[in-house]
């Protein structure tokens, strides 16, 4: 895991679309995990400003995005298919054509969450997933508990989710849905490189635990540890507790002029999670 920690959220913010935007220009027809929440907002608004100032073209890009809440029409303010429409795509130019979210008013839901797994194998696998993380560590809607090798499913959220995500509901907690659909840490974990960002305060226990602690189901971001390539970006005070803070810092500058991004993202036999295939 490479462990970074910029000054402030927007450098964060910066840093992890400056790794987006690489991807893109390397690999045009590159598939793009997405996340939702106020964290990687910062990271959209960025990769929207160097779209347009160096004319990078996501014509071809295909996005899947990592979850969406259960009983939420499109077409709803809080739905995460109107969240990414108002943060990314509607600027992108990114149309429904390339864009895939789940449907959390699909009649079977569990045939919704097998068919989107299917869509991701078809479009060849997810190159880099932009990830948050909970207070409680959880990833995408895995909460403390998940399986980690779980797949797309419908999940009962946690109280302390449903808390932190009724500021987008008027502050109303009996708005907030109880359940959603999500990309299972197995599903996560397929992605070709991992990108997770974290900022606050109140996310350092959680950070420090999903890179130095054990790898658990209670911290379901800490699965990460067991991926080959994923990219830790952090601000200061999400980063506090971190013990080898000293050390990453220095594997940072060490590796300043390597490339970020993993070989196997255009040569996908350098992959070596494919000698485990079957």
């Amino acid at each position: 895991m490479l462990v970074k920690v910029e000054h402030d959220y927007e450098a964060m913010s910066h840093q992890g679309a400056r790794i987006v935007a690489e991807l893109v220009r390397r690999k045009p027809d590159a598939v793009l995990g997405l996340a939702t929440g106020s964290t990687p907002v910062g990271l959209y608004r960025a990769l929207i400003q160097i779209a347009r100032d160096e004319g990078l073209d996501f014509s071809r890009v295909t996005t899947f995005n990592l979850d969406e809440y259960e009983g939420l029409p499109a077409g709803h303010p809080q739905s995460y298919h109107q969240f990414m429409r108002e943060n990314l795509f509607d600027d992108l130019g990114l149309g429904p054509r390339q864009t895939h979210l789940l449907d959390g008013m699909a009649d079977d839901l569990a045939a919704e969450c097998v068919a989107y797994e299917e869509k991701i194998r078809r479009a060849g696998g997810i190159d880099l997933q932009v990830l948050g993380i909970g207070a409680d560590g959880h990833i995408a809607f895995c909460e403390p508990g998940s399986s980690l090798a779980g797949r797309t499913s419908l999940v009962s959220l946690h109280p302390q989710t449903i808390a932190d995500n009724a500021r987008f509901f008027d502050d109303d907690e009996r708005q907030v849905p109880r359940r959603a659909l999500s990309m299972g840490v197995g599903s996560i974990l397929e992605a070709r490189c991992c990108l997770i960002l974290a900022n606050g305060a109140n996310k350092a226990e959680a950070w420090a635990q999903m890179i130095e602690g054990p790898v658990s189901s209670l911290i379901p971001a800490s699965a990460l540890q067991l991926h080959p390539w994923t990219i830790a970006i952090s601000e200061p005070k999400a980063a506090a507790q971190l013990t080898m803070l000293a050390y990453y810092e220095h594997v940072d500058r060490e590796l300043a002029d390597q490339p970020v991004l993993p070989p196997w993202i255009e040569r996908p036999d350098l992959d070596p999670r494919r000698r485990f295939a079957t």
